[in-house]
């Protein structure tokens, strides 16, 4: 059984309570265990370009817009750059590239098999053994879809992706607490340490970054970007469902955009919303005379008949500032 992120990680004014105490000798631990494994592991070289695209809290930063853009650039600009992903989801352990013909989300995972109509797409839990297929295949640089704490492939550029919506009392990194005490994966002076650059990722109806939150990050190549849809939020009324890191900003997006959103249902990340599930918010949706509306990534995990049923709304992330976007990608 998947568990949903608790909202209540992302706020900086937490109130501490017995779980929050009980869990902190677990989070303590975990950043050790983290700790040592980063120092430790040896690196693999594939021979190619590496950008990682990671975070420092366990969802909802927005990483997988921001591969699929540099994934845009890099092919634009004439490189074979191939997709690394674990798969989260899926069942297969790999290295195997993902066919969406023969792949299903159950295999692969939503995110990669969302991506696999923009660029090959490799899915391995051990990221060195997916490099080596990835560049045996033609990949003149790689890029992953997280793995900012996965040591075992040498990394050319590493970028931290940042949720940069801070209203309503919320906070990209909470109280700073690492899990299962807080969102973190590991302290942010350590994650930060590691990375070239961070993307701030903000929501397109927000004007601009928080002078606060961009203050942790002095010394540091910070690039901006928004989170924009792609198409119109779908006219009418609408009941909506999202099983990602953070299913309130979906909620929040779909109504800046002009959604009527007369009801909205969270699910756990990642999570495969069942026959009971769909079918009961196929119901409350014919009850209110309105439309079933999802993510890109829900719907992915949809079977054909669902799909049928619901209306993905896809988004995509724009940087605002091309030139030190393509100035950081001319490094490699």
């Amino acid at each position: 059984m998947k568990l949903r992120t608790p909202r209540d990680w992302y706020r900086r004014d937490r109130r501490k309570g017995l779980v929050r105490t009980l869990a902190a000798p677990a989070a303590w631990a975990w950043s050790t265990a983290t700790a040592r494994r980063i120092a430790r592991t040896e690196r693999f070289d594939p021979g190619v370009p590496v950008i990682c695209v990671g975070n420092l809290t366990v969802g909802g930063a927005g990483k997988t817009p921001i591969v699929r853009e540099l994934i845009k650039r890099l092919r634009a600009s004439g490189v074979a750059a191939h997709i690394l992903t674990r798969g989260h989801g899926g069942r297969l352990k790999g290295p195997a590239r993902v066919d969406p013909a023969a792949h299903g989300a159950a295999d692969v995972g939503d995110e990669a098999l969302m991506m696999a109509g923009e660029a090959p797409v490799w899915v391995a839990r051990d990221r060195a053994e997916g490099a080596r297929a990835a560049v045996a295949a033609g990949a003149q640089t790689i890029v992953m879809d997280d793995g900012h704490q996965n040591p075992t492939l040498a990394k050319t550029l590493s970028l931290i992706v940042v949720d940069g919506e801070t209203r309503d009392g919320e906070w990209p990194f909470g109280d700073g607490r690492v899990v299962p005490a807080g969102p973190m994966r590991e302290p942010l002076a350590a994650g930060l340490e590691r990375a070239d650059a961070v993307v701030v990722l903000l929501p397109a109806d927000l004007p601009v970054a928080d002078p606060e939150l961009l203050a942790l990050f002095a010394g540091k190549l910070v690039l901006i970007a928004r989170l924009a849809p792609t198409q119109p939020a779908p006219p009418g009324p609408q009941v909506g469902f999202a099983g990602i890191g953070k299913p309130w900003k979906m909620e929040r997006a779909l109504k800046a955009a002009g959604c009527d959103l007369v009801d909205f249902a969270p699910l756990a990340d990642h999570e495969v919303p069942s026959e009971r599930f769909l079918t009961f918010i196929a119901d409350r949706a014919a009850a209110l005379g309105a439309g079933l509306v999802t993510s890109e990534k829900d719907w992915a995990r949809l079977t054909p008949a669902w799909r049928a049923r619901v209306t993905p709304w896809p988004v995509e992330a724009r940087f605002e500032d091309d030139v030190a976007l393509e100035a950081l990608l001319g490094r490699l």
